[in-house]
């Protein structure tokens, strides 16, 4: 992407004149050609939009800026392959997932290209809303808020439960819609392409009383059919003092009064709960048509096969409305966890159980590490608990509790969570207290250092292809370790520790195209010059760009003087040229006038 700066002093008395096309053209053309020569042309040229400036009056639609905020080019196994980093099994329900929202976004997208976003095509849209089965601790919430994370989409969360015929927590169920405008930073264009989540929505479904909560049920259903299609919602409601401050500043800065509304046509909205039962209204149907299940499956699985086998008539069996049902076209199935799945996703670097509680203890300064049969006693305490993913971190907590209160008043910052800690934690506490220094523990840490470590590069290798098409850049294996100890030691992510690392080597790269605006030379590091710049700058303990601000001084004599004597003007800076910036441009003079002498 260029900038193109409008200068201040300008010849041609055209101050402030935006250029067209073809002086944009022309400007990047002698600019390509000056840094790498007749190497680089252009050949397909660019189309800018024409603005005000050249007299048609149409500028880019308001909704096609919002999305240029939103990552909604991905593609569904793109998307599929980003919730396998994090989230373990639910394989099916991922791919739905992933394809549905992908394809909601990506729709939008070519309306907005062919500028048809407001017109007759989006009549009677049949958004892909979607319903989430499972039971709790599964990752229902957890998949959905990883999508919007990705995407970059506004989320917001509300509980089923908490709303009522009249009200959601002092307003109405609108309000939900109007908290996407929070999350959007008061950005309404983007906040109508954000994420409504709501949880516990089995429990707004009638048992077809006439009578009792029934009938508040019922008309929470009904007060959600406009929203989950198409509404103008009013940002401005009594209830909500913020609104009206707002309201009021608009009008003493404009002098008008300002209707400001959301519309939740593009809305996406996904609804789950447990739906405790439902099989039974699901097995009762089949069996009435002669499918029932042969196989002998346990009551869990067969819960979930039926689960799987669920229609719109099941659901409004259950209690909703035909109406509500209608308008959650996509149904997704989550299955339980065992103790295996557990174990998988403690084992997971991306997991944010482990994760979390790595960041507590390094707040006070102390790594902390956990051996695979540790994890693996910790999954089967926490599948006890009959609460899903939810009961690991109850399980985590209940073991380090102790260590955690009283390692930080010591001098112990190494700590290697065994099978030991896990059944007796008070006793091995006790031990550890004891002995802080014991030669056995530390290098029992480090060989789970670095056992965890290899393990994680054998990983970063396995997935390098599909990584390096995500960031664009070669995976050396000096990269694959920065990325390795970014995790271990400051607890990111893979993909954010991959992140971390794409910004340093970018940070050379901004750097290359700086030195050549200030200077006229144009230098490109090689891929072993850039990995030299990156150890550099850990070794010291600084950043990428301070790095290559270091070598400017000499970069800029040495490279000019070999100009002036050879009229070279390209050079690649090498692993030597960082190493010994003098006796690289040494060797630079002494090959060219070799070259010569002949």
């Amino acid at each position: 992407m260029f900038a193109i700066k409008q200068e201040k002093e300008n010849t041609s008395g055209s101050e402030g004149k935006v250029p067209n096309q073809k002086e944009l053209e022309k400007e990047l053309a002698e600019y390509l050609s000056k840094k790498y020569g007749d190497r680089v042309k252009i050949i397909n040229p660019f189309v800018f939009p024409k603005g005000e400036a050249e007299g048609n009056g149409t500028t880019v639609s308001e909704a096609g800026k919002a999305l240029s905020k939103i990552n909604f080019e991905m593609k569904p196994e793109e998307l599929e392959a980003y919730l396998d980093e994090y989230v373990v099994r639910q394989d099916e329900a991922k791919a739905v997932l992933a394809t549905k929202i992908c394809t909601h976004f990506n729709r939008i997208r070519y309306w907005e290209r062919q500028g048809k976003h407001s017109g007759a095509e989006a009549v009677g849209l049949i958004k892909n809303n979607i319903i989430m089965i499972g039971p709790t601790g599964v990752g229902k919430t957890y998949l959905i808020k990883l999508i919007a994370k990705k995407l970059g989409v506004p989320f917001v969360k509300g509980d089923a439960t908490k709303f009522s015929e009249t009200g959601y927590v002092g307003g109405d169920v609108e309000d939900l819609v109007r908290d996407l405008v929070l999350e959007a930073g008061d950005d309404i264009e983007l906040a109508q392409y954000g994420i409504v989540y709501i949880d516990e929505i089995d429990k707004i479904a009638s048992s077809h009383n006439l009578i009792g909560p029934d009938v508040s049920r019922t008309g929470v259903q009904r007060a959600l059919l406009k929203p989950l299609e198409e509404a103008e919602i009013d940002l401005r409601v009594p209830h909500d003092p913020i609104s009206q401050l707002q309201a009021i500043e608009r009008f003493r800065k404009t002098g008008k009064k300002e209707k400001r509304t959301i519309n939740t046509k593009h809305i996406l909205f996904i609804v789950s709960g447990a739906f405790n039962h439902l099989d039974e209204i699901i097995r009762k149907r089949l069996q009435d048509k002669g499918l029932g299940f042969e196989a002998r499956l346990k009551s869990r699985e067969l819960a979930e096969g039926y689960h799987k086998q669920v229609r719109s008539e099941d659901f409004m069996a259950y209690g909703f409305e035909t109406e509500f049902v209608g308008r959650l076209p996509v149904t997704v199935v989550l299955e339980s966890l065992s103790v295996e799945d557990l174990f998988q996703i403690l084992r997971n670097p991306n997991n944010p159980v482990i994760r979390s509680k790595k960041a507590d203890f390094k707040s006070y300064g102390i790594d902390i590490l956990f051996e695979e049969e540790a994890l693996r006693l910790l999954a089967e305490r926490a599948f006890e608990e009959k609460t899903g993913a939810r009961g690991l971190v109850s399980a985590v907590e209940r073991v380090l509790l102790k260590f955690e209160k009283r390692f930080p008043s010591t001098a112990i910052k190494k700590f290697l969570v065994t099978r030991r800690v896990v059944e007796d934690p008070g006793g091995e506490l006790a031990r550890l207290l004891a002995e802080p220094d014991r030669t056995q523990d530390l290098e029992a840490f480090q060989r789970a250092w670095d056992r965890e470590k290899e393990a994680l590069l054998e990983r970063l290798r396995h997935k390098a292809e599909e990584t390096l098409g995500r960031f664009d850049t070669q995976l050396t294996e000096i990269r694959l370790h920065f990325v390795a100890d970014r995790h271990l030691e400051l607890g990111l992510d893979i993909p954010q520790a991959f992140e971390e690392v794409w910004q340093m080597i970018a940070q050379v790269r901004e750097y290359e195209m700086r030195f050549f605006e200030r200077v006229g030379i144009s230098l490109k590091f090689s891929e072993e010059g850039v990995d030299a710049v990156l150890l550099r700058a850990k070794e010291a303990g600084v950043s990428v760009w301070s790095i290559c601000e270091n070598f400017s001084k000499d970069f800029e004599y040495g490279f000019k003087l070999v100009q002036e004597k050879t009229g070279l003007n390209r050079f690649l800076i090498t692993t030597e040229a960082i190493e010994d910036t003098e006796a690289y441009i040494q060797k630079l003079l002494q090959t060219y006038f070799a070259k010569e002498a002949p």
